[in-house]
């Protein structure tokens, strides 16, 4: 899951939005002819526990985010009923000079009094979150399914492209392409752990207008941060690949969760004042 196709999948199994069509996950197809019916009906049971709790969940949180993505700086975050702001307090393992602090507490005041700012922001949510849905949906459809293990806790399930599913558009026809494993909770049936590679390589356009790298990496792990709350606290994603003029479309990204704890805020103005502190 990587760059503009493997986004909205990370950012679901985050936050989610609101159930539309659950019967859908039973129905669409009659399932995916392959799979054990063991290891199928336990993804079926994982994407419908992930709806409802998307549905369910108004948690927000107070969290470190270790984020080497682009620059190895850490983030404080707050979130709100209204957004979730960050903060960077580290980089390179010291904290920021007092002028990069100075330029943080400017950014986020500048975002926290321009509403317009905020609206985009809701709204590519929005988008992501959508598509999201859509794409969870297709999970036990777009892989033929197995159980490679299973305990008193936990199942790990294998997963590998199913050469009879036809994704309707360019980012499920991506995750068509990954294979890999996937951990679900017995108690729940939350996912845990999602991970795998690019079986192949994807081509846009016959590779004129880009391409994903086969052999490309993605690990997406989940932990419990509450009582039945469920985040993502890890995300890994390493795949390479060009567009026009080779510039860059895929994603590299490391990205660690940690010290969560429940947010008091109210309001971003709420959520700006804990930050300030």
């Amino acid at each position: 899951m990587a760059g503009l196709y493997l986004q909205p999948i990370r950012v679901h199994l985050l936050r989610g939005t609101a159930i539309t069509m659950l019967a859908a996950v039973f129905c669409l197809h009659a399932g995916a002819q392959g799979s054990d019916p063991r290891a199928l009906a336990a993804v079926r049971g994982a994407v419908a526990s992930q709806l409802q709790a998307d549905r369910n969940d108004h948690s927000n949180w107070i969290y470190r985010d270790y984020d080497v993505s682009t620059r190895n700086a850490v983030y404080l975050c707050v979130g709100s009923p209204q957004g979730e702001l960050r903060r960077m307090i580290e980089v390179d393992g010291h904290p920021v000079s007092p002028v990069e602090a100075q330029q943080e507490t400017q950014r986020i005041a500048e975002y926290v009094r321009d509403p317009s700012a905020q609206a985009r922001e809701h709204k590519n949510m929005a988008h992501d979150d959508a598509q999201a849905t859509e794409l969870l949906k297709m999970l036990p459809d777009a892989f033929l399914w197995n159980v490679v293990a299973d305990n008193a806790s936990e199942m790990t399930l294998s997963f590998r492209p199913n050469p009879a599913f036809d994704g309707p558009d360019m980012q499920s026809k991506v995750m068509s392409l990954m294979a890999g494993t996937m951990v679900v909770m017995h108690n729940g049936n939350h996912i845990r752990t999602f991970r795998g590679a690019l079986t192949d390589e994807f081509r846009i356009g016959f590779g004129i207008l880009g391409k994903l790298n086969k052999g490309g990496t993605f690990d997406i792990e989940r932990r419990e941060v509450g009582l039945g709350l469920w985040e993502i606290t890890e995300t890994h994603v390493h795949i390479g690949g060009h567009a026009l003029f080779f510039k860059t479309i895929g994603q590299q990204e490391d990205e660690v969760k940690t010290d969560w704890k429940p947010s008091p805020a109210q309001s971003l103005k709420d959520a700006e004042r804990m930050l300030s502190r």
